[in-house]
């Protein structure tokens, strides 16, 4: 059965992805032609057997809106009418059934006037139910594509393609809403929005029975949306002060909200590095957001100088009293990378799914970048651009067993001994241009570094850069102001311009010629 899905037109490039793991996870056959696929085209055709599938492929689809059983398509309504009378033998199903015809169009508006003419258009479907805008038994689409031209100023006259359908099913956007990280009790500047988490949650698969860790589990995002769709969910974190919250306000508090007290298991406090998981495959998924250090530093359990010796206090050595707080030290994002791949590799089922951001500089980043290890398979790698930065969206699924030696890899990263050319220049007294100079000489003989190769420091160093400009265009226009204003209470002392003002103490000249 020929069927056309209605995307969400936002986060292009992880609709495909999510399609494909909703398919997985209702054992769906799914086809189409992926090159019909356009980011600026909320529109897919696709083929499944039975409508039953195709409802049960999008109920619980965050960036599908609808799913139609195609009657006809063309650049013109009359192509469109040509294929709806050729099918003629669908209609007799319908026609003493409630209905409601909806007409809409993507890159324009279509007025009342406009919509009712469309739909009196396909009158000759002879439907004698009643009509029924609210509850209707059976309900029909109009959808009109005008393309989006973003260089363009207004809509084409036309549409570009023309489509009729019957709904089969609507999507779950509910869930955003629902979920959504103004309504939640507990919240943290690294509170991944429910949109996304409710994604992730699809990507990895999630469904009821199964186990889906997030070991750097922050305020338990992953956790509500995974235990949503069923699967059972726990968490641990370096830092138990997020999962502890405040007062009344906690990952518990979340739990009680969604009343998913049932599927979330537990939250624990340890350093992934350190865990106390027993060999074992324990997890269906893996589901994250692993510290890259902007909102919040990354750390893990270790001295920065592993050559000090423990302080002993009262003849007791401090890691054994019991007030202790081991210290911490710097988490490379590299080094998180290896870490959390190898940690999947070990404790994923075969087929289990690792789903996590992989943060990076735009323009520094290549398809190479991607840490791999020999028993884990890409599956997608989807962008969300923040401009001169971006995060990439990576799911992977495990294959075949872990073999001891494997290790994950993770394109060079560490090179430099994780010291960034900034740093060195300036630990060894050089100048800029001696930096210059170095940064060109470990290029000729190092490989590339990844895009997220020492992210923090590059982010940071963007955002001075844009504070900078920022400051500049304010004295500017601070500037132009205090002219203005000059000028203006001179012209309106005299009659005639003067030549020469003088704009305020330190300040050049501004010359004001006299006008011919």
């Amino acid at each position: 059965m020929k069927n056309l899905i209605q995307f969400a037109q936002f986060h292009e490039e992880f609709r495909l992805p999510e399609l494909e793991s909703l398919a997985k996870i209702e054992d769906v056959k799914l086809k189409y032609n992926n090159e019909e696929y356009k980011k600026n085209c909320p529109f897919l055709i696709v083929n499944i057997e039975a409508e039953e599938e195709a409802a049960r492929l999008v109920k619980r689809a965050i960036l599908i809106k609808n799913i139609y059983e195609l009657w006809g398509m063309g650049e013109t309504y009359d192509e469109v009418h040509a294929q709806v009378k050729a099918c003629s033998e669908r209609w007799s199903l319908y026609t003493h059934k409630s209905f409601k015809f909806t007409v809409s169009g993507f890159g324009s508006t279509c007025s009342s006037d406009y919509q009712v003419r469309i739909i009196n258009s396909f009158s000759y479907l002879g439907f004698e139910g009643d009509i029924d805008l609210k509850n209707p038994q059976v309900q029909f689409g109009v959808l009109e594509d005008y393309g989006l031209d973003p260089h363009a100023g207004i809509p084409p006259p036309t549409p570009y393609t023309i489509y009729f359908g019957r709904l089969i099913a609507s999507g779950n956007r509910d869930l955003v809403q629902k979920y959504n990280l103004k309504k939640r009790k507990y919240i943290g500047n690294t509170s991944m929005d429910a949109e996304l988490s409710l994604i992730m949650a699809n990507q990895a698969l999630a469904s009821p029975g199964k186990l889906i860790y997030d070991p750097f589990v922050g305020t338990g995002s992953f956790l509500l949306t995974c235990a949503h769709f069923g699967a059972f969910t726990l968490g641990s974190d370096i830092d138990g002060r997020q999962i502890r919250g405040q007062a009344d306000k906690s990952i518990k508090s979340n739990i009680d909200q969604y009343n998913l007290g049932d599927k979330v298991l537990d939250t624990l406090v340890f350093d992934i590095c350190h865990h106390p998981w027993r060999e074992n495959l324990w997890f269906d998924a893996i589901v994250t957001d692993p510290p890259y250090g902007v909102r919040a530093g990354a750390k893990k359990l270790g001295r920065k100088d592993p050559t000090k010796r423990p302080r002993v206090i009262d003849g007791v050595p401090a890691h054994k009293r019991e007030n202790y707080y081991p210290p911490t030290k710097p988490y490379e994002m590299s080094e998180v990378l290896i870490d959390l791949l190898e940690f999947a590799a070990r404790f994923l089922i075969v087929g289990g799914r690792l789903v996590y951001w992989l943060p990076t500089i735009v323009d520094e980043y290549s398809s190479a970048d991607i840490p791999d290890h020999p028993c884990m398979v890409l599956i997608s790698n989807s962008e969300q651009n923040f401009g001169q930065w971006s995060r990439r969206l990576i799911t992977m699924e495990k294959f075949k067993e872990n073999i001891e030696g494997e290790h994950a890899n993770v394109n060079n990263a560490k090179s430099l001994n994780n010291m960034s050319l900034l740093f060195q220049k300036k630990k060894e007294g050089k100048s800029d241009e001696d930096g210059k100079d170095l940064e060109k000489t470990n290029d000729n003989n190092t490989n590339k570094k990844p895009g997220h190769y020492l992210f923090r420091e590059k982010y940071f160093s963007f955002k001075s850069e844009e504070k900078t400009k920022r400051e500049q265009t304010w004295i500017r226009f601070t500037n132009n102001d205090n002219a203005n204003d000059c000028v203006d209470n001179v012209q309106s002392s005299s009659t005639k311009p003067p030549t020469e003002i003088s704009l305020c103490e330190n300040q050049s000249d501004y010359d004001a010629k006299e006008p011919s």
